[in-house]
């Protein structure tokens, strides 16, 4: 006794064609909803992080994601020195300042403050 199963039908697709397009409904749902709900709000995240980093100036009180307060002195494109201290000046890369001095932190998942 032999079995002969067309290969189309073991894979649940029907001679026809139609049900193939019919099975990319839930992959294509998938990738949607990985969009709307990992994608987007992560990329609206990101945009307030480069706008809160585009509008520091001098004499803000920032913290830091390593959690050292200081108050802006002076900035650069990529790195920002703090006054840590009377006559103790750091320099810290521009991305390490995580919020102002006590507000909630705009870079999430860093020390609390």
């Amino acid at each position: 006794m032999m079995f002969s199963i067309d290969p189309v039908v073991a894979l649940g697709v029907a001679a026809d064609g139609g049900s193939a397009w019919l099975q990319l409904v839930p992959f294509v749902l998938v990738l949607g909803i990985f969009y709307f709900i990992i994608l987007l709000p992560m990329k609206r995240k990101q945009q307030k992080v480069q706008e809160f980093l585009d509008s520091l100036k001098v004499n803000d009180k920032v913290v830091t994601t390593g959690g050292i307060y200081g108050q802006i002195t002076r900035l650069d494109d990529h790195k920002v020195q703090l006054q840590v201290a009377e006559k103790v000046r750091i320099d810290v890369a521009r991305s390490a300042i995580g919020g102002y001095q006590g507000q909630p932190q705009v870079v999430e998942g860093q020390n609390p403050q």
